[in-house]
């Protein structure tokens, strides 16, 4: 039988299991020998600003969480100096702090919330999506290989240089 996937906001509810997952990554980065994620950023404070300000996703699995993703529109100042250049400038989505449920790792879930951001994407007439990742985690770079963003150039967030990455959506 297929599963049922379904992106939704987040909801207060919802902010215990998102931080167990968070915190899941925090330790799977760190296991990786990743230096993202390792200096208290993001912790359950990010979480909660998060739900509250409505950027706060998560992608369930026959109603079960299995993805968290914070989906931001037009919004991220450290976008806006590249070392590099975009491909587009006008709206877009920004997509930050995955993080996959520990049972659900390895089963593509994270290709998958891709899909339903590019589908969000779509249904909200915005352009492109971008993201950045660590230069060391290899996993997330592999998935936006595969999805074909477009490497971009870096960008400087507060716990270091970044990889940004773009695909053109409309």
């Amino acid at each position: 039988m297929n599963s049922e996937t379904k992106l939704r906001k987040a909801e207060i509810d919802d902010r215990d299991i998102i931080w167990g997952m968070i915190r899941q990554s925090i330790e799977r980065r760190k296991q990786d020998g990743s230096t993202q994620w390792q200096n208290g950023y993001p912790n359950i404070g990010t979480v909660e600003s998060d739900i509250a300000k409505g950027f706060g996703y998560v992608l369930t699995v026959d109603g079960e969480i299995a993805v968290y993703a914070a989906l931001i529109l037009n919004d991220e100042p450290a976008y806006s100096q590249i070392e590099g250049a975009w491909l587009s400038d006008g709206e877009f989505v920004v997509v930050h702090r995955v993080a996959v449920e520990g049972k659900f790792a390895g089963q593509g879930m994270v290709k998958k919330l891709f899909d339903h951001i590019e589908d969000f994407t779509r249904s909200h007439g915005i352009q492109s999506i971008k993201v950045d990742t660590n230069y060391d985690n290899i996993a997330m770079l592999k998935i936006l290989e595969s999805k074909g963003y477009s490497y971009c150039g870096e960008v400087l967030l507060a716990d270091g240089m970044r990889k940004a990455y773009e695909k053109i959506i409309i």
